[in-house]
């Protein structure tokens, strides 16, 4: 492949390679060409340009297949753009003449179709250039046009197209002759060729003026007979004709007006035009479309859905600014159609037309119209219903109807008003919250006019109303109750109109339904009015005959919509329930059989209606109530259901005594009857299979049934993969809705409201809009086939073959078109029961079973019908998979194999092919890979006959199958497939699309096969790779959309593989032109694809994407350049053809993305548009700040359209100023003046959501990245270093100002999303310093800001949910301190102040809108939000309490500084929250008791704990709760700790503390956060001291009293006498095993176990900061325990926990650079000096013991860890500052024992001597400590050993001098210590210490000379040695003078140094005199343990 990378055609290399690989070869170096031409340099092209030329249009003549010649066009008119255009007409004449040429043969025809396509390709690149050859050119085409195949007239017509593209209006002179030509076409037999002529002609029309003039109607007539049998391919094609042709006539170009006087037509000429095809029969020609067709003759179905796309093509061409100006004229056109009586000669078509009507409002109101425009709409909508409705009521109150067209209207306007209140219905569900305006503007009335139809005499308007009422309420929750309320109150006014009955109760149903929907629900006492209805309606049915059948069907209803509410609801009701069940039916078999004589027809249709209704309820109850269905209920169920079931066989006599009208009633029974059942457990029943069965077999085959009706599930049965043979592909279209009306299967697509009143409250399947049960007829075969396949798997091997031998015989009796009815429902059950076999494991059967089985099956393989064929091989793979025998399978495949290889017929072939793919499916691999080898090589054959493409689909279909399910073991066959599938690809016409899709499908196969093997770069595997590449280039230029989506997904999948090899550069754009593709299935390909490449290579992907936008900067006129949204007429013609272009502006692929989310309801495709911006704004969100961040504005800013106030003006910093003048309510309420380039639709609220998520995403990324983006200072500070950084903290006021937008939003969803913003944003930002004002934070100007998002929030209407996250969003605001003045805090205060009002009012306060528990979730958030507030402020005042005061001012006026004023005094948030405490504390004890009451068992209620709740909560936090619910639990205990009264109460009741500890103990097991450990140990600490406290006090009570009596208040404590501690009872124990988990968590050596363990890792020694403040609190409260404990007990307890403390020091006491002191350290030293001294211990029986742990305790730190490479320097400071703990405090158990005093020593002596001068100075402060002891047995040996070494260390300082203040300090503590010696010393021995004291300190002195140029710690040293001496001489003054005596040099240098320093001084009188004394160290210890 290689090779063929050349500018000319390596013909060389084509000669050596064979004749097979030779057109792929040349299609490669075309593909080479085409990218290179381009790019390359223009004098290269000239110099081979003649070559270059010679060798194209050789290629003409070698036979090119369709893509080849493609590209050969393409490059031989692209190389005559570039370079010269000398030899173009010789060429062109060239291919004139190859046109022209009259050989008709087979092989001739390619290189005619190659000359026609190069003749297109140059008139569109250089067509002006070729102007004066184009009569001859265009009259050549047409002229071979007329003798054309079927291939030629397609390539032909695409050429015309280009040509009248290329020249414009230049062309004029031929588009008469053109249209003539081309207009007989458009009813060819070959539907490729309509297509093409549909292109062609929508291109004339853009210059023929004629054909939106004068040719008008004809082109309309000509558009309804193209669409006649038509395929969907057609259907889109000439629809966009028709629309297009028909917009233009509207609103003609300006260009073409300006030539020619132009009439223009009227809108209602043109919708009357469009209209007669609506209407339109079969080929009736219509010549006026003035006198509306008469009534008569069937509506022809193709051409009506063909029409319907025309009307939105139609109207998306005028754009959305037309159709809101017109749209109650379009409105009430389009509602005319559905009325007119052509429309609905029948139900079925009415329902059609209804869909169509319905189809072309959503397409052009639901994605035309902003939310704006769309209420607008809804409003126009609510008067035509309002119009409609006066009319029927003046008909129907009309006492002397005689008139018949009065009843002929109503029954019209009922489809009317279905049309018209679905719309309504989707349009405010849609809109969601945002349609608040419509409810509440008094003046639209929609809610009188909607529910004035719930009484118009027609079921089906009742349903569209009440459907239309639940669309409003699950929009607007907080209308639910009420609606529910007004009709429950109709109703009972209304209860004698049989159309009130039936139509409120309907609308109680649907309201009852759309509960689910409406998080926050209703009241729990509507499910008691709801009962109490229906019961009362069933009650009072018999009352009146005329009311009998609705009421009874009405109290059903609502009986089984209650269901829907759920178990919470139903169980108070379920007992009366199961009466009235047992009540409708017989109680006996006796009674069963009197019933059946008595009665007469009216009283059997209430009878049934009443049964039907029943069932249908239970069917919700156990659909929606499984937890409910005990055994018990179970039984009591199955009574009414037995005897419903033997009714069954009683109705047939019923039926024929009282009349066939009975027999719609008995198929309501029988489906719900199939329906209950399929939802129960067969087992329940299996005493009645047999009769159930006859029923149900007797069902499907249409026994009884005299209409040859279809079941509608078997395409839902068939693989979906199998679409592509179906083409049931149509259900992943825009066009589903109507397409489905055209499917084979009966009724198909006919779904409605009326034909199941349940299906009102049900949930709706996916994917629908509103719901459509099937007709009856339909529905009931549906049930039985469905309940068939339950059943199936249960029943007896006897009774499967009777069944298998009777479906044969039904077969085989039944004739024509019923037998392939009674076919088609025999198999879809067969189906249904071989899944429910492989459901259940279970097997088919013996060997009869099986043989019958397969007769069945292998005889339908050559049915002419497809849907079958595609059927029995689904059963037969199905039936392989659950006999699963490999003979079986071989007799099967070797069945197919002969009929394969013998049989010449298109049927057999392609239903044996299949076969061979869905043995190979279902049993995969393995099973059958003996026949792989002899199936693909047949396939293989097969797919070449090229003389039936439906032989080449199945096979190649077949082929992917097997390929997809033999996995590796495939992969020797895949070099043959791979190069079949190119040459195919190659040779194939595009026309056969079916066959191009299934290639790409096996082209995907294998590539997924190869798989990983794709990277590598052997000679194969290059080779594999390069064909499925250009395997990929060949499907993604094909015209037809699904092979194009084919293709995309197998450059995913090469992508997943061998990503290096996916040249994105090209395959980005070209995702990016799809995304605005009219195929659904080509954008979600897209879509789906740049989510993957997203996920690895977002910025590739986007920068590549933004290539594209600046390529349609420079081609002017490419396709690419057309703007999709921009309004108006000047993009009118191109905007409604989505695959126009796309439209990438400077947002980038995101701003696209993010514009679809507006235009897509497919759910997939959204959810993948989600993913795909996830993964970029996770890769770029931190890099491109501030586009993202604009991104979000951008379409958050649609939030603020609604209000209207004047734009901020002014820059940056003004605005900043002008914020605090602003008053809330006025901030933010515009974003700067009209974009006119906006999209002319804004944002919708669901992507306005989606934004305000971002844009929290964005926060937490950027606090995962950097610290400067929460620091301002930082910030800025990098910012000018490089000003392209970017931080968020710089857009502060951008994220406030969104958070704002969308927190006061109308839509409810965005105001969570936008609080929940607010509130990251404040609890990120809190803390960030203002750098400019000192003492100030950076949110404190948007205090206005934060008060204005909020205070909405609580007004009265708000729903629960959102008060409640703005009682937290409040909360966090004030307990985050950033606001420092009492009235401005009072703003956010005063909300929640007004919230504890509405809590503290209870119920009265507003009457009930929504479920008991949201009110309860408001009120907890506000107590919470006070709880927060409370622990805040308490916080506050404790810390406040513990610092030092400040020294207040001597005057008042001084206090204006900075600092004093603005800080909050500490008890000011107490003051806010005093007032309310008393109420406060109140409701919070009550809260806590009832969780407690709510979460304990019953048995437990006497013994219940006060304060019971968080440990309630804690003992068992599901995984799933909030991480904050369990820390809000934990800092509430800490609290609650505090009082004293609760830590008496704990350390009381010992058990309780010891619970508490277990609690928090299983706590840490599950919950793994240091923050949730760090909360633990802090309650811990608290109990502990509570317990200490009570302890004490109990001891110095026992002090006091009883001095006289014997009794040992140290003997207090645990442990008692004996020392025993208990587990389970002792507090000490409990909380040591807790504090030993966490340790051992975080230093796992702690811990032999683990550390033994052989999965434990040696962890790293250095812990986080995090566990090392965890480490320090556990030590901290380890070693509070012993005081706990009586000596007895100490002596337990002690050795562990000195073991695990001098633990923790060795492994924290690490060396760092700055010598800071781990926590963990600083606890451990502490914990050693509260243990060492501790009082309680010392007693007579415990001395021995005692000594001896202090003495090994000292032994083991003195045990050097062994210093390996690995482990980090031990810190010397700490161990000695240990040591000296000890001999301080624990002297007398260490004095005299000389191995310790050894060690100690040597400690000692190695920091003296130690290199680091820190380690000297500290040394020399601890032994300052040692020799200053008072016991001088402990002191002596270590003045002796230790002092001569300092003296050396002290007198070498002269030498070298010190150089930094650290060797300073560690000089001048060594002095200090010295100087402690001297003093200490006894008189007699003063002399000679001086003696070594005054010389040193004197060395330390500098002459004159080298004091002026030594270094500053040189001269501080002897300033100090100066001061020191100073000091001494007073001090010793004999002493002195007697050293000084021995040596005069000495006092020549002291007094040459005193006197330059009083001179010095003179100087510099101003200096103060350096203090005296002891100079403090610079730098003090850390902390002071002495």
């Amino acid at each position: 492949m290689e090779l063929a990378h050349s500018l000319l055609l390596n013909e060389e290399a084509l000669a050596q390679i064979t004749e097979a690989k030779r057109p792929v070869f040349i299609f490669e170096w075309l593909r080479f060409l085409d990218k290179v031409l381009v790019a390359a340099n223009k004098t290269d092209v000239k110099e081979k340009q003649k070559k270059l030329v010679e060798q194209l249009t050789g290629l003409i003549s070698s036979s090119p297949g369709p893509p080849t010649r493609k590209l050969l066009a393409k490059n031989l008119a692209a190389l005559y753009s570039i370079g010269d255009t000398f030899t173009v007409f010789q060429t062109l004449d060239k291919c004139n003449d190859i046109i022209k040429s009259k050989d008709d043969t087979a092989a001739y025809l390619p290189t005619k179709l190659a000359a026609v396509a190069c003749v297109g390709a140059f008139y569109e690149k250089i067509g002006r250039m070729l102007g004066s050859s184009f009569p001859e050119t265009v009259n050549n085409l047409l002229k071979s046009l007329k003798s054309a195949e079927s291939q030629g007239r397609s390539e032909i017509l695409m050429s015309l197209q280009k040509v009248l593209n290329g020249l414009g209006g230049a062309a004029a002179s031929c588009h008469r002759d053109i249209y003539k030509n081309a207009r007989s076409l458009l009813t060819d037999r070959s539907m490729a060729v309509r297509c093409a002529v549909a292109k062609c002609l929508l291109e004339l029309q853009n210059e023929a003026v004629f054909m939106w003039t004068a040719e008008l109607e004809n082109v309309a007539t000509l558009c309804f007979k193209a669409l006649e049998n038509s395929n969907y391919g057609v259907r889109v094609a000439v629809s966009k004709l028709l629309g297009t042709v028909m917009a233009t006539a509207l609103i003609p170009k300006q260009a073409t007006v300006m030539r020619q006087n132009v009439k223009r037509a009227t809108l209602e000429e043109v919708l009357e035009l469009m209209a007669t095809g609506f209407l339109r029969g079969g080929s009736g020609f219509l010549k006026s479309g003035g006198e509306m067709l008469k009534v008569g003759g069937s509506i022809n179905r193709e051409v009506r859905v063909g029409v319907t796309q025309a009307y939105v093509v139609f109207v998306t061409t005028m754009g959305g600014q037309w159709l809101e100006r017109n749209f109650a004229t379009f409105l009430s056109h389009v509602l005319d159609l559905v009325s007119h009586p052509r429309a609905t000669q029948t139900h079925v078509e009415a329902v059609y037309s209804r869909r169509c009507v319905s189809f072309i409002l959503r397409a052009t109101v639901g994605s035309l119209l902003g939310e704006k425009a769309q209420i607008a709409a809804a409003k126009e909508i609510c008067q035509a219903i309002g119009k409609q409705m006066k009319a029927v009521e003046a008909v129907v109150n009309d006492a002397n109807s005689e008139n018949k067209s009065g009843a002929a209207d109503v029954a019209a306007s009922q489809h009317v008003m279905v049309c018209a209140l679905q719309e309504l219905g989707s349009l405010v569900q849609s809109l969601n919250a945002t349609a608040s305006p419509l409810i509440q503007e008094p003046s639209i009335g929609l809610l009188e006019t909607v529910t004035s139809v719930l009484l118009h005499p027609s079921m089906a308007a009742r349903l569209a109303a009440a459907w239309c009422l639940r669309c409003v309420a699950v929009a607007l929750p907080f209308q639910l109750t009420p609606f529910l309320d007004r009709c429950a109150e109709r109703l009972n006014n209304l209860k004698t109109s049989p159309e009130a009955v039936s139509g409120y109760s309907f609308a109680m149903a649907a309201l009852l339904g759309g509960v689910h929907q409406c998080p926050l629900g209703i009241p729990h006492a509507k499910g008691k009015m709801v009962v109490s209805i229906a019961e009362d309606l069933l009650r009072t049915a018999a009352q009146n005959s005329r009311l009998s059948l609705q009421r009874t069907q009405a109290g059903w209803l609502l009986l089984g919509a209650l269901m829907t509410l759920g178990p919470s609801v139903v169980r108070y009701h379920l007992p009366k329930m199961l009466l009235l069940w047992r009540n409708v039916f017989p109680r006996s078999l006796k009674e069963l059989e009197a019933e059946k004589a008595r009665g007469d027809s009216f009283t059997w249709q209430v009878t049934l209606e009443g049964r039907a209704g029943a069932l249908c309820a239970m069917r919700s109850f156990v659909a929606h109530c499984p937890e409910l269905l005990t055994e018990d209920v179970i039984r009591k169920l199955m009574t009414p259901i037995e005897c419903a079931m033997t009714m069954m066989s009683h109705i047939p006599s019923v039926i024929k005594a009282h009349g066939a009208h009975l027999k719609a009633s008995a198929a309501m029974v029988r489906l719900r009857l199939y329906d209950i059942l399929a939802l129960l457990p067969p087992k329940t029943y299996e005493g009645s299979f047999n009769a159930l069965l006859r029923e149900l077999v007797a069902e499907f085959t249409l026994t009884d049934n005299s209409a040859n009706t279809t079941t509608s599930l078997l395409r839902s049965l068939c693989h979906y993969d199998d679409s592509v043979l179906l083409g049931s592909w149509l259900q992943e279209t825009d066009h589903k809705s109507i397409e489905d009306q055209l499917q084979p299967n009966s009724a198909s697509g006919s779904g409605a409201l009326e034909h199941d009143p349940s299906s009102i409250y049900l949930r709706i399947p996916a994917g629908e809009a509103v719901p459509g049960p099937l007709p009856l007829g339909v529905s009931v075969i549906d049930a039985s086939v469905a309940l068939f396949g339950v059943v199936f798997p249960h029943v007896s091997y006897k009774h499967r073959l009777q069944m298998l031998d009777h479906f044969a015989e039904c077969v085989k009796q039944a004739k024509g078109v019923r037998q392939q009815a009674v076919q088609l429902n025999i198999f879809t059950a067969v189906l249904s029961a071989l899944k429910g076999l492989a459901e259940n494991k279970s097997t088919l059967g013996p060997e009869e079973v099986r043989k019958s089985a397969l007769t069945l099956v292998m005889g339908a393989l050559d049915n002419p019908n497809p849907i079958l064929r595609c059927a029995a091989g689904e059963a037969l793979g199905r039936m392989a998979q659950v006999v699963g025998e490999a003979s079986f399978i071989a007799r099967m495949a070797q069945y197919s194999f002969d009929k394969l290889k013998s049989a010449r017929d298109v049927v057999s072939r392609t239903g044996h092919s299949l076969a061979l793919g869905c043995l190979h499916r279902y049993v995969g691999g393995i099973g059958s890979g003996q026949h792989l080898k002899t199936s693909v090589s047949i396939l293989l054959a097969l797919a070449q006959d090229g003389t039936s493409p439906e032989v080449q689909t199945w096979s190649l279909h077949s082929l992917a199958l097997i390929v997809d399910s033999s996995g590796p073991m495939y992969r020797g066959y895949v070099e043959p497939t791979l190069s079949l599938v190119l040459t195919l690809l190659l040779t194939v016409p595009p026309s056969h699309t079916e066959v191009h899709q299934c290639l790409g499908r096996c082209l995907g196969a294998i590539i997924t096969t190869v798989g990983p093997e794709l990277q590598g770069n052997g000679a194969t595997i290059s080779t594999i790779r390069s064909s499925c590449l250009v395997g990929c280039a060949i499907t993604q230029d094909h015209s037809d959309s699904l092979v194009q989506a084919a293709a995309i997904s197998c450059l995913q999948q090469l992508h997943m593989f061998a990503p290096r090899h996916v040249n994105l550069s090209s395959l980005v754009p070209s995702l990016c032109v799809h995304l605005c593709s009219s195929h659904l299935l080509l954008r979600r390909a897209a879509v789906a694809c740049l989510r993957q490449l997203a996920q690895r290579e977002a910025s590739e992907v986007c920068e590549y994407a933004m290539s594209l936008a600046k390529n349609a900067g420079d081609k002017e006129n490419s396709a690419i350049n057309t703007n999709l949204f921009a309004p108006g007429a000047g993009s009118r013609r191109d905007a409604h053809c989505r695959h126009q272009g796309v439209n990438i502006t400077e947002t980038g692929l995101e701003g696209v993305l993010f514009g679809m989310l507006d235009r897509e309801t497919d759910r997939k495709l959204c959810s993948d548009i989600h993913d795909t911006l996830g993964h970029m704004l996770s890769s770029l969100a931190v890099e491109n700040l501030s586009h993202w961040l604009m991104l979000c504005k951008d379409v958050l800013a649609a939030s603020s359209d609604m209000s209207t106030a004047a734009p901020l003006g002014g820059g940056k910093d003004e605005e900043l100023e002008k914020k605090d003048e602003m008053d809330d309510d006025t901030m933010f309420t515009t974003l700067g003046e009209e974009d006119k380039s906006k999209p002319s639709v804004a944002p919708r609220w669901a992507t306005r959501v989606f934004a305000a998520d971002c844009l929290c995403r964005v926060i937490m990324l950027c606090e995962n990245a950097n610290k400067a983006h929460f620091d301002l200072a930082l910030a800025r500070s990098a910012r000018l270093k490089n000003p392209k950084n970017d931080f968020l903290v710089l857009h502060l006021s951008d994220l406030i100002r969104m958070a704002f937008m969308a927190a006061t939003d109308h839509s409810n969803q965005l105001r969570m999303a936008g609080l929940q913003a607010l509130e990251d944003i404040i609890k990120k930002f809190a803390s960030v310093p203002e750098p400019e004002f000192p003492g100030h934070v950076i949110l404190e100007q948007y205090q206005a800001n934060v008060g204005a998002a909020l205070r909405p929030a609580f007004s009265q209407d708000t729903p629960s949910d959102i008060t409640a996250k703005a009682c937290q969003v409040c909360s966090t605001w004030i307990g985050s301190g950033v606001v420092s003045d009492l009235n401005d805090l009072r703003r956010v205060h005063n909300l929640l102040v007004s919230s504890l009002d509405k809590v503290q009012a209870g119920k009265g306060s507003s009457s009930q809108l929504y479920r008991e528990s949201a009110t309860t979730m408001e009120k907890l958030a506000v107590l919470k939000a006070w709880a927060e507030v409370y622990v805040v402020a308490m916080k506050i005042k404790k810390e406040a309490e513990t610092k030092p005061k400040r020294v207040s001012k001597s005057t008042e006026e001084d206090e204006d500084d900075f600092g004093t004023v603005d800080e909050l005094p500490p008890d000011s948030l107490i003051t806010l929250v005093q007032p309310e405490l008393p109420a406060l504390s109140r409701l919070w004890l009550a809260v806590l008791k009832d969780y407690a009451l709510l979460t304990l068992p019953a048995e437990f209620a006497t013994q219940l704990p006060p304060d019971g709740v968080s440990i309630q909560f804690l003992c068992s936090p599901r995984p799933e709760e909030p991480i904050e619910h369990v820390t809000s639990c934990l800092q509430a205990l800490h609290t609650l700790l505090d009082s004293p009264c609760a830590r008496i109460h704990i350390a009381e009741d010992q058990l309780l503390g010891v619970e508490l500890l277990s609690v928090l103990h299983r706590l840490l097991l599950t919950w793994d956060p240091p923050s949730v450990q760090l909360l633990v140990t802090g309650v811990v600490q608290q109990i502990v001291r509570a317990a200490q406290d009570y302890l004490q006090e109990k001891r110095n009570t026992l002090n006091e009293d009883d001095n006289e009596e014997k009794e040992n208040p140290l003997a207090l404590g645990e442990g008692g006498e004996s020392g025993g501690l208990v587990p389970g009872k002792s507090l000490v124990f409990a909380a040591m095993e807790l504090l030993m988990f966490i340790l051992v968590r975080h230093m796992p050596r702690l811990s032999s176990k683990v550390s033994d363990s052989p999965s434990h890792i040696a962890a790293k020694s250095h812990l986080s900061e995090e566990s090392a403040r965890l480490v320090a609190a556990t030590v901290n409260i380890l070693s509070d325990l012993p005081s706990l404990c009586s000596p007895a007990g100490c002596m337990t307890v002690l050795p562990t926990i000195l073991f695990l403390i001098t633990r923790v020091l060795k492994e924290t006491a690490v060396k760092s650079a700055d010598n800071q002191v781990p926590p963990p350290v600083t606890a451990a030293l502490q914990g050693i000096k509260t243990i060492v001294t501790l009082p309680t211990v010392k007693t007579d029986e415990t001395q021995k013991q005692w000594t001896g742990l202090i003495r090994s305790t000292l032994a083991s730190i003195l045990e050097d860890s062994q210093h390996e490479a690995s482990k980090p320097i031990l810190d010397e400071i700490s161990i000695l500052t240990a040591i000296a703990l000890f001999l301080w405090s624990a002297s007398t158990e260490i004095i005299g024992v000389q191995s310790l005093q050894n060690g100690c020593m040597n400690r000692f002596r190695s920091a003296l001597n130690s290199s680091d001068p820190w380690v000297q100075a500290k040394c020399y402060q601890l032994l300052l400590s040692v020799f200053q002891h008072t016991n001088r047995a402990l002191s002596t040996p270590y003045i002796h050993s230790l002092a001569p070494i300092m003296v050396e260390k002290l007198k070498a300082v002269e030498r070298s001098r010190p150089n930094n203040n650290l060797e300073l300090l560690a000089v001048q503590e060594g002095i200090k210590v010295l100087e402690t010696l001297v003093a200490l010393g006894e008189e007699q021995n003063r002399v000679q210490l001086l003696a070594l004291l005054v010389p040193t300190l004197i060395s330390y002195l500098l002459n004159e000379n080298a004091f002026a140029s030594a270094s500053t710690a040189s001269k501080d040293l002897h300033e100090f040695a100066l001061q020191n001496l100073m000091h001494i001489g007073p001090l010793y003054p004999h002493a002195f003078k007697t050293v000084m005596g021995a040596a005069p040099e000495l006092k020549t240098r002291l007094e040459t140094a005193v006197r330059a320093s009083q001179a010095s001084k003179a100087k510099a009188a101003a200096r103060q005199p350096p203090p005296t004394v002891h100079s403090t160290p610079t730098i003090k210890l850390k902390t002071s343990f002495f």
